[in-house]
């Protein structure tokens, strides 16, 4: 809980937040505080209005807002500030945080009071002049206040809350509130006052004369616990004091009330109820800790890796004696160059520990930040208050997103290896003893290590696979490349399929209904590393695809997820299907959709880079069965064979069965065989294929079983294959 202590604390006082309200950017200040930066900003009639050309205070930006803060009357001390003094005031002063806080130039009250008083006590301050702005002490934007002052903010009660509970689970031991250093021990509790004082902060603060003598003074025990029962203040509108919130306006990201929606403020906004959103806020926060708490217990694994770097690092008495021993054995001539590297291998030493040492503390001041986030998010989640979950909950998904992001950009890499890459050269001869040095090697000295396969990113898809793999984590050497092999799909030899410095790829192409081993090793100057383990990956054994309208003619209309095609153009066009076949047996059929005026569209297989612009079989690249209302003929290469009897009209259907086992294409027409066997020798990447023109419509069916009519002839009967 120590960790969250810096989210519930102001930035311009740097105490907990007492009536925080909520800027525009999202970020929170203390009531009072908001009032002691506030800055008057120049009206139409003032010399600095009359210099920007009768420019009114509404039309400064905020960078000329941000400068009017920084040279301002009140920065030089002889200003006044509010309208209220004329004589010089106090200079600005800064904050624990380092924030400028502009004092109210006010006259001192007839009997001194505590500043707590006025703390508690708002309406006790002057009011806000006109034409004020503030400026947010974390993100220094800055904006001008409207007639309602600091009224128009909301308040943040979900803060108020946490920062309540916060309080009450600290030691049971209550401290002053008002002990400006080591806070002593309270004796007692202002009930009216709200604050705890020790008794010479009860005698200085809180004398008991004047109104302050009719404050009732209790034990901190009893002041904790009316502390504790005291009720929560339901958020209001900022606009209508007396209503609730029960909306809220996705566009403006701000609870709204009922009377906000009647005087139509979102009449064309989107506004939705307030529970269902403080539902979904509350979820996309939840997940969005769930990441950021994986990436929190990641960083504290790798703290614990540097640590056993420095243990490492530290115990190097081994490297340190065998270079003695090294240099003793020179006698005389290598003395006085010992001591020389002796320096240069503790001067090693110490930077390795200090670059290990700075990121380890970086890690763990970044860690506790997390932390302190992530204990702040969860004690708003268990916020009842939907209305004041949602005014600061998109700010906080804003910020576990973003800080998140932070840890992912290689912070958690070591910057130092615990190895030292020093080599004595001890070969030459005595005369060459005082060229001694130490041989550093710039280039990896080491082979990588054997990547570790991803299995959980790595799956097989139809007839292509995805690979991802990675260096193991405790790995430090430098890493070039990596090479991934796959064998045959039939238990051949292993070959390369992708080099390079990509971790994760796709192979296409793939044989259906085949089992795959793949394995990926690394490698760099030095040498290529041992393998990673094999993995098996098994392609889908029946091929679902539709038309590939990539490589279609552009005459070629799709329609039904690219599984139904026509044509645009009186003349015949080729569209193939999105999957090629080179290896087992693949059975499709195209329904006769639409079919007038007696077209011969052609149906059957083809190459990559057959014509599109003419009929299916006109080149030696596609192998096809064209067919009109009355008979069908076999067409390669321009070459028509097998005038065969029996049409097509709508609604028939078309088969096409590819056995490239037996190298073989046969085709079918309602489920009978049309013709004997098409074409033979068959070989190579075959795609479905079909031409046809606008009086055609088709639709594609894949994925479907051996027909029966096969299975008896060719199958269960092989000689009639001759």
């Amino acid at each position: 809980m120590e960790e969250m202590e810096e989210e519930l604390k102001c930035p311009v006082c740097g105490s907990f937040y007492r009536e925080p309200i909520i800027l525009p950017c999202s970020h929170n200040i203390c009531m009072a505080c908001a009032r002691n930066i506030l800055v008057q900003t120049p009206d139409a009639e003032s010399p600095r209005s009359r210099r920007a050309s009768g420019s009114a205070a509404s039309d400064y930006d905020y960078l000329d807002l941000d400068k009017m803060s920084l040279y301002s009357e009140a920065d030089s001390g002889y200003g006044s500030y509010g309208g209220f003094a004329s004589a010089p005031t106090t200079p600005c002063q800064k904050s624990p945080n380092g924030i400028r806080v502009f004092p109210p130039a006010v006259p001192p009250p007839a009997h001194p009071q505590p500043q707590h008083h006025l703390l508690q006590h708002p309406g006790s301050l002057p009011p806000i002049p006109r034409n004020s702005c503030i400026t947010c002490p974390q993100c220094h934007r800055s904006l001008i206040l409207d007639e309602r002052g600091l009224r128009g903010f909301p308040k943040n009660r979900v803060l108020e809350g946490v920062v309540d509970r916060y309080q009450q689970s600290k030691a049971a031991a209550l401290k002053c509130q008002l002990c400006e250093k080591s806070p002593k021990e309270a004796t007692v509790m202002c009930e009216q006052c709200d604050v705890f004082y020790c008794e010479p902060c009860r005698m200085r603060c809180h004398p008991p004369r004047g109104p302050l003598a009719k404050h009732r003074l209790v034990p901190p025990a009893q002041g904790r616990v009316s502390r504790q029962l005291s009720p929560r203040k339901i958020s209001t509108c900022t606009e209508h004091e007396l209503e609730n919130h029960s909306m809220y306006c996705v566009q403006c990201k701000i609870p709204v009330c009922y009377q906000c929606l009647e005087e139509g403020r979102h009449a064309s906004h989107e506004v939705k109820a307030l529970g269902a959103m403080w539902k979904l806020h509350k979820g996309q926060l939840s997940q969005a800790l769930n990441i950021l708490s994986e990436r929190a217990k990641e960083a504290q694994e790798f703290l614990v890796q540097l640590r056993n770097m420095v243990q490492q690092i530290q115990n190097s008495v081994e490297f340190e004696a065998c270079l003695v021993a090294q240099c003793d054995a020179l006698i005389d001539a290598l003395n006085r160059r010992k001591v020389q590297l002796l320096s240069r291998v503790n001067g090693e030493h110490e930077h390795k520990l200090k670059v290990v040492r700075d990121q380890i503390a970086h890690c763990t001041v970044k860690l506790r930040q997390t932390t302190g986030l992530m204990e702040y998010c969860l004690e708003v989640i268990k916020e009842n208050d939907p209305s004041g979950f949602l005014q600061i909950s998109d700010a906080l998904i804003r910020r576990v997103h973003m800080t998140e992001s932070q840890w992912g950009k290689g912070t958690l890499t070591p910057r130092m290896t615990s190895d030292f890459d020093l080599t004595l050269d001890s070969g030459p001869l005595l005369q060459t003893i005082h060229q001694l040095d130490f041989v550093q090697m710039k280039v990896p000295s080491t082979v990588p290590a054997a990547p570790i396969l991803q299995l959980e990113e790595c799956c097989s898809n139809s007839n292509s696979a995805t690979l991802s793999w990675k260096q193991p984590p405790l790995s430090t050497v430098q890493v070039e490349g990596y090479i991934l092999e796959l064998d045959d799909g039939n238990g051949g030899q292993f070959r390369e399929v992708y080099v390079g410095k990509e971790t994760m790829c796709t192979v296409d192409g793939l044989h259906f209904n085949s089992t795959y081993n793949s394995r990926v090793k690394a490698f760099n100057k030095t040498g290529v590393s041992q393998y990673s383990q094999t993995l098996v990956l098994q392609t889908s054994e029946i091929a679902w695809f539709t038309f590939d309208s990539s490589s279609a003619h552009p005459d070629i209309i799709f329609s039904n997820d690219n599984l139904t095609v026509t044509c645009s153009s009186y003349d015949d066009r080729v569209v193939l299907g999105n999957t090629g076949f080179s290896r087992g047996v693949h059975y499709w059929e195209m329904t006769v959709d639409r079919y007038d005026n007696h077209p011969d569209p052609a149906f059957g297989v083809a190459r990559i880079d057959t014509l599109k612009d003419v009929m299916l079989g006109k080149d030696d690249k596609a192998w096809a069965m064209y067919v009109d209302n009355n008979r069908s003929w076999f067409m390669h290469n321009n070459s028509h064979t097998n005038r065969t009897e029996g049409g097509i009209s709508k609604a028939c259907t078309v088969g096409v069965l590819l056995d490239l086992n037996n190298r073989i294409l046969i085709f079918s027409i309602n489920d009978e065989p049309q013709g004997p066997i098409a074409f033979e020798k068959m070989e190579g990447l075959l795609f479905p294929a079909i031409s046809l023109n606008r009086n055609v419509q088709v639709t594609l069916h894949s994925g479907l079983a051996i027909p029966e009519f096969y299975i008896q002839r060719h199958v269960e009967h092989p000689t009639s294959l001759c």
